[in-house]
């Protein structure tokens, strides 16, 4: 066992702060990171607020882990110590079941072990990103391309393979429309990556306070959702609307965004219900989705895509005394686009 200083949140919605956890012995298949920078995603609130359910605490957030292999297991034959890696929702699936064997641990049938608030095979709480070192068997670990800075590939642990799952799954590329919704930290790295599958983008946000960012980012077109002309100008436009908001939204109105046989799918999930006439499906053939993070084979196939075309997350670099206004500043949409945690200040 190795203690490590981390911060967490002691109950819910309690503010986070310095503490140690326990980490566990290398063992066979397992790699030690020393972690360099965490991500903070607007999950990482959701679970330290309780907003998804009830949650174990205390709880060490972070599952976009950026960091530098210390040292391996003895069994260990896919990373050696100084290996540039990183890690994201999930450390642990059973391995065993359909989807496991398909490269889909992400539906894992028996749950996959989440990288913090989960319960890990030995029975104990997994704790996240916002800590010194972590322990990950070898098989849940991602390469990260020397064409990537540390800080900018931390977010793509969960935004990019997040947004860049569901473009591949829908074919987004050439001759497709595809509007990307909410212009966050999920938002800002849709752009970028449909941009770089070739398809054509839109923002659609509700201002057009950051149009610049995201034309600069690779978006084709950027709308205000607060304009009802955006509604009756775009109507039946789109092959795929990729929601990356975390608000209820009128879904309804959304669906009428649609070509025939047009998908919208969620990646971003408001904590509470929302309503939907089917009429907005049946009309249009259309597909209401859902779509979380990537298998691991996929994830590092996100991580090599967006070094080969050059880019990372749009980041704030900040110290761990800064976690907590930096959750407030996220519900405010107050960054651009993604708050970075350097560990060195843990």
């Amino acid at each position: 066992m190795t203690t490590v200083a981390a911060y967490a949140a002691p109950a819910a919605k309690a503010p986070l702060e310095r503490t140690t956890i326990e980490r566990r012995a290398v063992g066979e298949s397992d790699v030690l990171i020393d972690v360099k920078f965490a991500g903070i995603c607007h999950s990482d609130i959701h679970q330290a607020r309780e907003g998804w359910g009830e949650a174990i605490f205390p709880m060490v957030p972070g599952h976009e882990i950026a960091g530098v292999v210390s040292e391996v297991g003895p069994g260990v034959t896919k990373f050696a110590v100084g290996d540039r890696v990183g890690v994201g929702c999930m450390v642990d699936s059973c391995r065993e079941c359909d989807n496991c064997k398909a490269g889909l641990e992400q539906y894992c049938a028996k749950g996959n072990v989440q990288t913090y608030n989960g319960i890990g095979k030995d029975g104990e709480p997994t704790y996240g990103g916002y800590s010194q070192k972590i322990v990950v068997d070898e098989n849940y670990v991602l390469r990260i391309p020397d064409g990537l800075k540390l800080d900018e590939a931390a977010p793509l642990l969960c935004a990019g393979i997040t947004t860049y799952s569901p473009l591949r799954h829908w074919n987004a590329g050439p001759g497709k429309k595809v509007a990307i919704l909410g212009m966050g930290g999920l938002g800002h790295m849709g752009v970028k990556i449909a941009h770089g599958l070739g398809a054509e983008v839109t923002v659609l946000s509700q201002s057009l306070r950051k149009k610049d960012d995201g034309l600069k980012l690779g978006a084709d077109h950027y709308y205000a959702t607060s304009d009802p002309e955006t509604f009756k100008k775009l109507a039946g436009t789109f092959d795929l609307i990729l929601s990356t908001v975390s608000a209820p939204l009128d879904l309804n109105a959304y669906l009428s965004l649609l070509r025939t046989d047009g998908a919208f799918v969620n990646v971003g999930a408001p904590e509470e219900p929302v309503a939907l006439n089917l009429f907005s499906v049946i009309a249009g053939r259309k597909t209401l989705a859902g779509s979380g993070i990537g298998g691991i084979q996929e994830t590092q196939e996100m991580l090599d895509f967006c070094a080969e075309h050059g880019f990372g997350a749009e980041i704030e670099l900040i110290r761990a005394d800064q976690i907590n206004e930096a959750y407030e500043r996220v519900l405010a949409s107050d960054v651009r686009y993604r708050f970075v945690i350097d560990t060195a200040t843990i």
